[in-house]
Formats: structure tokens, C-alpha cells, sequence
């Protein structure tokens, strides 16, 4: 059997368009020319053409598509999964809309008004929180279970009111009112990405991509900015107390140097413990050198130097204050560093 496209467009209930894109794309060509130069689908062609119309009803991209049938070793079972994990995100999706949507017919079947405004804002937080985070991160995410209640968060707005008056008055960062501010701020922050630092590496993209959130939640990044220099602040004048001048000069040279990269290395270690690697295995080591790393960045070579650290950390708790550095995330970098040093 060789039909013309017009004929298997008929036959098969798709349209020449559609067909002419299949051929444009390299999913669908006719195999068979005519004498007068028509193209011509023969037996395997059609046959193809059935696959990709039972494939299209599994809701596969044609991209998907020619791939599991251009490359007869892409398993089927693994596509249709991924199907099956999108349906079941938008599921899940579509059920926290609904539950929004009665939570909004319950208030305005009772005789309440609620602002369209602020619920239209909770519904625009949660796509903005569903393309970051899994259901079970958002399940284990306490800051996004706080803004689906409808209610601002009282800690938070009142903390963002003090911060920006000490910024509108000129309050320099380091000074004693602002550090005791981001000092809360962190702490907030530690409680209500549930400790977790994956959580906060997320949260942080989020925030750097998404404009409409800084709006939302009402922090700037000159704000965000001012709070981590009050913050960074805070922990020099700790390490001060144990450094010689030359120690911190070196120090608040470098202090944020890197500081950016620390909340991705604590979320790669915490990964490394849930799945159950040894501080001495090759997984531990590499974050150990990782971790050496970063802190040298800041504290220099000098061993002597690390030992005063090492101190200040044991003596002073307050430094991990505000910081998702568990004591378990700390033990098991201090095994994977010990490790580490007696491999060299």
C-alpha cells in the first residue's frame, strides 16, 4: 500500500499540515516517490505513523517521541514514567488549587471579602514555589506552608519594618542594632526553610530569578545585602577575640570572598549523609576539600591560624547561630577532614 499524503491525512484523521511537520521535523518521511515525482508513504511508514499516534496518546512530545523510535534501545517504560511523575505533579498542583479555591468559597460564602489582590498574590507565590520546589521540599518547607495561610507572617513583617528603618536612617550595617537584627533575621530564615540548606540553595534561586517574589515578600536586594553584611559583622567581631592584627586584617579582607558558595557545599554535604556516605569515603573527602577550600579563602594557610578558628568555633556558640551548620552537618565534615589528613 503507497498513499499519497492527502490520502493518509484522510485515512487518518490528521491534517496534510500535520503531517508536512512530522516530515519537516524528521519523524514522519515518505519512503516512495511516484513516477510524476509525488512522495509516497508506504506499508513501514504508516505503520510508524500508528506508533506515533498511540506514543501521542500517552501525552509524549514528539521530540520524546522520535527519540524512543529512532533509537530502538531508549526504554518506553522510563518515558511513560516521566510522564506519569508530570501528571502526578500537576495533580498535586491542581489540588492545592482547589483548596485554595474553597478556602476562597468558604470566606465568601460566610460573608467575607477577601482582598483579590492578596489571594491572587498567595496564587502566584505558589507557582513560583512549584517551579523550584518538589512536593516533598514543599512539604519539608515551612516558609511555603506560612504564605499559603492567607496571613502575612507577624515575625517577618515586623523584623523587615525594623531593617528598613534602619536603613532609611542611615545606620551603618555594622553597627550594634542592625547586627542584633540580622542575627533574628538568620535565625527566621534557618527555621523556615526547615534547617535544610538544599532548601535555602532553592530558595535562593528562586529569589534571584523570580523579581515578583522581592516584591511579594518585601525585601530588596539592597536589603538582603545590608542584613549579610550586618550578619558577616556579627561573626568578625567574634573571630576578633581570638586573632592576631595581621589574622584579621587577612580576615575581613576576605570574608565574603566567598561566601556565596557555602549554602550549595552544606547542602551537598547534607545530601552525602542522607544517602549514607562515610566521612573517609571518596564522596566525604572531596566536600572535606572542598571545605578546606572555602575556609582557607578566608583564614589563610598558616595551621597555626586554623587551630585559633577551630577554637573560636568550639568556645563561642553563637557562631553558628543563624547558619544551617548542624551539629550533625559539622561532625561529618570534621571526620571527612581528618580523613582527609590522614590519607595525605
Amino acid at each position: 500500500m503507497q498513499l499519497k499524503v492527502g490520502e493518509l491525512a484522510k485515512r487518518s484523521g490528521l491534517t496534510v499540515r500535520a503531517l508536512h511537520h512530522y516530515h519537516a521535523i524528521g519523524l514522519l518521511s515518505p519512503s516512495a516517490r511516484a513516477e510524476n515525482g509525488y512522495r509516497l508513504y508506504g506499508r513501514d511508514d504508516i505503520a510508524r505513523l500508528h506508533q506515533i499516534q498511540a506514543l501521542r496518546r500517552f501525552g509524549l512530545s514528539l521530540a520524546e517521541i522520535g527519540a524512543f523510535l529512532d533509537q530502538p534501545g531508549v526504554p518506553l517504560a522510563g518515558i511513560v514514567a516521566r510522564q506519569i511523575a508530570a501528571l502526578d505533579r500537576q495533580i498535586e498542583q491542581a489540588a492545592q488549587l482547589r483548596a485554595r479555591l474553597a478556602q476562597l468559597h468558604g470566606q465568601l460564602l460566610g460573608g467575607a471579602e477577601p482582598e483579590l489582590a492578596d489571594w491572587l498574590n498567595t496564587l502566584e507565590l505558589m507557582t513560583m514555589y512549584d517551579k523550584y520546589f518538589s512536593q516533598d521540599e514543599l512539604d519539608r518547607l515551612p516558609m511555603y506552608r506560612s504564605s499559603q495561610s492567607g496571613s502575612p507572617d507577624a515575625d517577618w513583617l515586623a523584623l523587615i519594618a525594623e531593617v528598613r528603618a534602619q536603613i532609611d536612617a542611615g545606620v551603618a550595617p555594622e553597627a550594634q542594632r542592625p547586627r542584633e537584627l540580622a542575627t533574628r533575621w538568620m535565625t527566621l530564615l534557618v527555621r523556615d526553610t526547615g534547617g535544610d540548606p538544599r532548601l535555602l540553595v532553592k530558595l535562593n534561586a528562586m529569589y534571584e530569578r523570580e523579581p515578583s517574589m522581592q516584591e511579594h515578600v518585601g525585601i530588596s536586594p539592597a536589603m538582603r545585602d545590608y542584613v549579610l553584611r550586618a550578619f558577616s559583622e556579627s561573626k568578625l567581631l567574634v573571630y576578633e577575640k581570638y586573632l592576631t592584627p595581621g589574622e584579621i586584617r587577612h580576615l575581613r579582607a576576605h570574608y565574603d570572598d566567598r561566601a556565596a558558595e557555602w549554602p550549595q557545599l552544606m547542602a551537598d554535604a547534607r545530601d552525602a549523609i542522607d544517602a549514607g556516605h562515610a566521612p573517609g569515603s571518596p564522596a566525604g573527602q572531596a566536600l572535606a576539600r572542598r571545605w578546606m577550600t572555602l575556609f582557607s579563602s578566608y583564614a589563610g594557610k598558616d595551621p597555626a591560624t586554623h587551630a585559633k578558628f577551630r577554637q573560636a568555633m568550639m568556645s563561642e556558640p553563637g557562631l553558628t547561630a543563624g547558619t544551617w551548620a548542624s551539629d550533625e552537618l559539622l561532625g561529618f565534615m570534621r571526620q571527612s577532614m581528618a580523613s582527609l589528613a590522614q590519607a595525605r
